[in-house]
């Protein structure tokens, strides 16, 4: 595990303290043909040997920079404007994969699929994965029915002009998380918090539209979302005999 977060821990430098704005900007406009990618990845192998610590895991070092320079060159040629963002998870979930594939190698070591069949493993697995997506579905269409018309909800107006788009769902899918991790460390009071944080959050807004339709609807919603994922936790830790 230390060999891990070595690795880990000279990625993070090499991507984000050792490489200046001015070199992100000349790899944008000149790609391959830019000097500052070839450094990078020079300085990518430089700080595995050197947080490593021993000269003679050169190989797998120039593995991963090898690698790295190669997931660069496709994210360089690929990318626009608008898929930037997009392109920047794709890039770091590569250079992370790659990273865990050279230490995994290096350790020996052989994905055991039985682990899935173990119920510490896989109880707690299917009740993350419910309160995300599945969740957001029931809730969203349980509430579907009580919709109050925006246009009509005071200042907080239209979910286009004044809401991110789709922050409410991903609101929904963090805050259940919390609650499922809170229930199942037995902190209630890390629940209680939660709720009264977002109370607070959302009051002036509610207070201010002046729309008990939309106030009632919110509330619905809220306690529907943390109650699915209560009830998730203290079932699963049913399961689990704790």
């Amino acid at each position: 595990m230390i060999l891990l977060i070595q690795l880990f821990l000279a990625h993070i430098v090499g991507d984000f303290f050792l490489q200046p704005t001015q070199w992100v900007k000349d790899k944008k406009a000149k790609k391959y043909r830019s000097r500052y990618l070839y450094i990078h990845t020079l300085i990518h192998f430089l700080l595995i040997l050197g947080i490593v610590g021993s000269i003679d895991f050169w190989k797998p070092a120039l593995l991963i920079a090898i690698i790295h320079f190669s997931i660069d060159i496709v994210k360089l040629l690929a990318q626009k404007d608008k898929t930037e963002r997009d392109w920047f998870f794709i890039d770091q979930g590569l250079h992370i994969s790659a990273i865990l594939f050279v230490w995994s190698y290096k350790q020996n070591m052989v994905i055991d699929w039985h682990a899935l069949s173990d119920k510490k493993i896989l109880f707690p697995a299917t009740a993350v994965l419910f309160v995300l997506n599945p969740t957001s579905y029931i809730v969203k269409t349980i509430i579907s029915k009580w919709t109050p018309n925006t246009q009509t909800a005071g200042n907080i107006g239209t979910p286009a002009d004044d809401s991110l788009q789709s922050a409410g769902t991903v609101i929904g899918m963090l805050e259940r998380i919390l609650v499922l991790v809170f229930v199942f460390l037995g902190k209630w009071e890390g629940v209680g918090f939660l709720l009264a944080a977002k109370s607070v959050f959302r009051f002036g807004e509610l207070k201010d539209a002046k729309n008990m339709k939309l106030t009632e609807y919110v509330l619905i919603g809220t306690f529907l979302s943390f109650g699915v994922a209560v009830a998730t936790g203290l079932i699963t830790i049913k399961l689990l005999g704790k």
